[in-house]
């Protein structure tokens, strides 16, 4: 788990732990842009494959809002396309402009964002000034706090939200809800799931010793203990029947041997049988 600088991309840092560990197979879990800082997932060798039950866990991100000054890029790393005198606007006033953005909302993602439409990613068409009609999303926000900042007409913000929420439009629409504008700056990414920036350590203190277990990772998914002669028909990617595991729903799950290592992710059919995605316990 890495605490990302500012200054490195998210590619950067998978480039940096490929050399590190010796291995191509290197991947992330959930994009930071190259100014914001914090907490970034990070898959070596076989467990790469395991990112996708990783990438949609909630986030939690601490950032500033500028009121007042809106950017073509939603932050302060773009050119200022508009300004308003906001100095009347309260603390108070921004606190319940933020209830408007918690909860299930529409979203629509900025152009700078790695979103690919027709093919091709925002943010390579925004630098060529090229806009393009985007589709609201449905996001969730499950918390959406405000406090004074240390300056006039900035507020520090607090954000726990679903995977692929955009903060700095929230940013952009709380401005625009309080009759002007706004940016984000000092963006921070605190937490994703359970990982928090506590054990997170900078790219360049990577080592073995920071690698996480393979059913640590997944401590968020329902675990499966099952016997050795089932763990051999994981080992050969065959699918299980629901029954004798005792799982219902959808899943996924992941299957545990009795020392509790992760064998495989099991998800759910419309049958009575369940499935293997991804299998680390191969034969």
């Amino acid at each position: 788990m890495v605490d990302k600088d500012a200054g490195w991309t998210s590619h950067d840092v998978v480039a940096r732990l490929r050399r590190a560990f010796g291995t191509r197979r290197v991947g992330h879990a959930g994009t930071l842009d190259p100014d914001a800082t914090g907490v970034l997932l990070v898959g070596v060798g076989k467990t790469t494959r395991l990112l996708r039950f990783l990438t949609p866990l909630e986030k939690t991100y601490s950032a500033e809002v500028v009121l007042g000054v809106a950017t073509t890029t939603l932050d302060d790393s773009g050119d200022v396309v508009g300004t308003w005198d906001m100095s009347s606007v309260t603390c108070e006033q921004v606190q319940y402009a933020a209830r408007l953005f918690t909860g299930q909302i529409e979203q629509v993602p900025p152009m700078v964002s790695a979103l690919k439409v027709g093919g091709r990613r925002l943010h390579t068409l925004a630098r060529q000034g090229i806009e393009v009609d985007r589709v609201a999303r449905q996001v969730t926000v499950q918390q959406f706090d405000v406090e004074p900042g240390d300056e006039p007409g900035v507020v520090r913000i607090e954000v726990t939200c679903s995977a692929g929420t955009y903060v700095r439009v929230l940013a952009a629409d709380l401005g625009a809800a309080l009759g002007g504008g706004a940016h984000l700056r000092k963006l921070r990414r605190t937490a994703i799931g359970s990982f928090t920036l506590a054990e997170a350590r900078p790219v360049t203190s990577i080592d073995a010793s920071s690698v996480v277990s393979p059913r640590d990772a997944l401590g968020h998914l329902e675990a499966v203990e099952v016997s050795a002669e089932i763990g051999d028909m994981v080992a050969r990617g065959l699918p299980l029947d629901r029954v004798p595991l005792g799982v219902v729903g959808s899943g996924p799950w992941a299957l545990l041997d009795h020392e509790e290592h992760l064998l495989a992710v099991y998800e759910g059919t419309e049958s009575d049988r369940i499935r293997p995605s991804v299998v680390l316990a191969a034969r």
